[in-house]
């Protein structure tokens, strides 16, 4: 695994690929670019293989309560499919934050962290498709533990 990560405070680019001995090919292969300001920053990631591009913003709306606004575009080549995602988090307080987004093909998520010890999070999230109301929706509980 090679992942080298080159750039300045402000600009920052990376590639990262996995290349498997025995069969003599690679595994895969990712390269980004990123730009922040101290407000925001944006990204552009080639992916999967160069077979998708993705591209997001992130604006934070207030530094001191961590809340921010987000966009992404997603472009898979090989089913000439885009997924818009826009999406937002907010810090409840120092411990909490919430988070949701919805695509452009009508799934809806969000979740809830909490930092339960320091360093350990607890995260309750959930996702549903808006334009298939008749089927259950997902529910995730998940605790990362950090000595």
């Amino acid at each position: 695994m090679l992942q080298p990560p080159i750039g300045t405070p402000a600009i920052a680019s990376g590639a990262e690929a996995g290349y498997d001995t025995t069969s003599g090919s690679f595994t895969k292969y990712t390269a980004g670019i990123s730009v922040t300001k101290p407000d925001s920053y944006a990204s552009i990631i080639l992916g999967d293989k160069g077979g998708s591009i993705r591209a997001s913003y992130v604006h934070h709306l207030d530094l001191l309560k961590k809340s921010a606004a987000v966009g992404e575009i997603t472009r898979r080549f090989s089913s000439n499919e885009n997924t818009f995602t826009v999406g937002g988090s907010f810090a409840v307080d120092h411990l909490t934050v919430v988070k949701a987004k919805l695509n452009n093909h009508g799934k809806l998520g969000a979740l809830v962290q909490h930092e339960v010890i320091p360093k350990s999070v607890l995260t309750i999230s959930s996702e549903v498709d808006t334009k298939a109301l008749d089927k259950n929706p997902r529910f995730g509980l998940a605790i990362a533990l950090k000595p």
